[in-house]
């Protein structure tokens, strides 16, 4: 069952979690993350948790919500146990609380920086969203970042212009670690990269540059279409 709480979602899982449907779960839960709420609130207090993989989904889900849209994961159950198996070695990342009312009245957690437009369908796309890739670079003082963020953001824009024919809503987000970058349309067909085409196509040829450049990338199911997003890392990590 799924609620819109003010400015929050609630969502209460009842069942059997297992490996088996934990993959549906966790695309359900991305799902109503897309539009960034204040915060996604996961009831799993009727949830039954036999399987220890499957308890793994939620810290996916959290990881996921925080690198991009950056939408906060709040897990509510009264059981210490069940909230100790589901948020083992990220507390931090998932908080948990004993109800849903505690949730939904905690202090908000802290959000990023968004920067966002609607491009239209037009040959123009593409240089739209390089425009807004630099001013996102220049906003958050992040000139190493210009000139990936300016390839992903074309390239994303322009696999939305050429394949789906919509209009798309373009992001971008910064968080702690990441600089983000989205494209929303209105197609539901999931963008393939030039290695999974046909022999001698040149489809997807654009996405083999968004492999190759961003820290990770993925495209998520949504209603009315879909997301492509990816994600630059904004800090160099230490080595080792």
């Amino acid at each position: 069952m799924v609620e819109q709480m003010g400015t929050r979602v609630l969502v209460r899982l009842h069942g059997e979690l297992s490996a088996a449907n934990a993959v549906r779960v966790r695309a359900e839960l991305l799902k109503f993350a897309v539009d960034r709420p204040d915060a996604l609130v996961v009831d799993v207090t009727e949830l039954v948790v036999r399987d220890p993989r499957a308890a793994s989904v939620f810290r996916a889900v959290a990881w996921q919500a925080a690198t991009w849209p950056g939408t906060p994961l709040l897990i509510c159950t009264p059981d210490a146990e069940t909230a100790r198996r589901l948020t083992h070695g990220c507390r931090r990342l998932l908080p948990v609380f004993a109800s849903p009312e505690q949730a939904l009245t905690a202090r908000p957690p802290r959000r990023v920086t968004v920067l966002h437009d609607t491009l239209l369908p037009v040959s123009g796309a593409a240089r739209r969203a390089r425009e807004l890739a630099t001013a996102a670079c220049a906003r958050w003082q992040l000139p190493a970042l210009v000139g990936p963020a300016c390839l992903i953001a074309d390239e994303l824009a322009t696999n939305a212009l050429i394949h789906a024919r919509t209009m798309a809503d373009i992001r971008f987000a910064v968080g702690s670690h990441h600089l983000m970058i989205s494209v929303r349309d209105g197609s539901a067909a999931r963008p393939l990269v030039a290695r999974e085409q046909p022999p001698g196509s040149v489809a997807g040829l654009g996405l083999l540059l968004v492999d190759a450049t961003a820290d990770r990338w993925g495209c998520l199911p949504v209603d009315g279409g879909k997301v492509v997003w990816a994600c630059l890392r904004t800090r160099t990590l230490p080595p080792g």
